[in-house]
């Protein structure tokens, strides 16, 4: 069945289906099922899955998969190469551009919501910070501490010292810098947006298992991804001594194998530490998309067949 079943003729724009969830929920098996089934192109949606040094540990798709339906936006970024939300909605934006005269929709998913937030609400970029003013904040961050700069925030944008988590330095770094060197505050450009798909033009769900599922698939993709070598991974990204500050540095479960890597703990060790990690990542994943989405259906199913059905009701095929 493909989208021209919806109503959907070659001179209007490509459907586009959002699938969100935590990680290891099953939203990349519905998107791969609704791709086959559609003709549809899947893109992604997670920060980390971007870049190519990290195939086993952020579960991108295999060869299989790739095999089945055209993928797009995985693997693309070399580890030292910080991917922005404005530079992957910029790549966003060119395949939604490439897919103008098609009748099959383009299926994003994955579990970065400011991905979804930038594509149905839209993102203001700030202009860029003078790199000399980045290096003097960050070397004032490391000397002061984050309580001096997220105070010297506080005062000039309130909204992002409050929103900015704790101990992430380059955020709270880049919201301070846009303020002293634009007079404005970085919440103030974020909260002139345009979204880049009209309401008219997309659907969305959110592939949430109840917790007890979600924990034991999370459990044993942690267990797969040591079968499948993520140690050798791991220890090939960390042997690049790439600066900590970098995204791909701060994927779930680096940190906790690289310390067996390093020979600081035993890998049963890694194992648990990263199912515990992985675990609590997905609560904040959930957290977010119950907050900044509710109105999207939920998909609570474990059941392939009656997720596939749900997700094609929401996007009326």
């Amino acid at each position: 069945m493909t989208t021209a079943r919806m109503g959907v003729r070659k001179s209007d724009p490509p459907a586009v289906w959002l699938i969100a969830g935590p990680t290891a929920s099953g939203k990349s098996a519905l998107a791969l099922d609704l791709a086959e089934r559609t003709g549809g192109r899947i893109v992604n949606a997670d920060a980390i899955q971007l870049y190519t040094d990290l195939e086993i540990l952020t579960a991108r798709p295999g060869a299989n998969d790739l095999a089945r339906a055209p993928h797009a936006l995985y693997g693309v970024a070399d580890g030292a190469d910080a991917w922005s939300v404005g530079r992957w909605l910029r790549a966003a934006t060119a395949l939604l551009e490439d897919a103008a005269d098609s009748d099959a929709p383009l299926i994003f998913v994955g579990g970065t919501g400011l991905y979804f937030r930038a594509l149905t609400r839209g993102l203001a970029e700030a202009p860029p910070t003078d790199p000399q003013m980045r290096d003097d904040l960050l070397a004032e961050y490391d000397r002061a501490g984050e309580a001096e700069i997220r105070a010297q925030l506080a005062a000039l944008d309130p909204a992002a010292a409050a929103r900015i988590a704790p101990n992430d330095r380059q955020r709270l770094v880049r919201a301070l810098g846009v303020a002293l060197a634009t007079g404005r505050s970085l919440s103030d450009w974020q909260a002139d947006t345009v979204p880049l798909l009209t309401q008219d033009r997309w659907r969305g769900v959110v592939v949430a298992p109840d917790r007890g599922r979600l924990h034991a698939r999370i459990d044993a993709r942690v267990e797969q991804m040591v079968r499948d070598g993520v140690t050798a991974e791991v220890a090939r990204l960390a042997a690049r001594a790439l600066a900590p500050e970098l995204p791909v540095m701060k994927a779930v479960g680096f940190r906790e194998f690289a310390a067996h890597v390093q020979g600081a703990c035993p890998l049963d060790q890694s194992i648990r530490d990263t199912q515990t990690a992985t675990r609590q990542y997905a609560k904040r994943q959930m957290t977010w998309f119950r907050n900044q989405s509710p109105d999207w259906p939920m998909i609570e199913t474990a059941d392939p067949a009656d997720r596939i059905s749900a997700a094609l009701a929401v996007f009326e095929v």
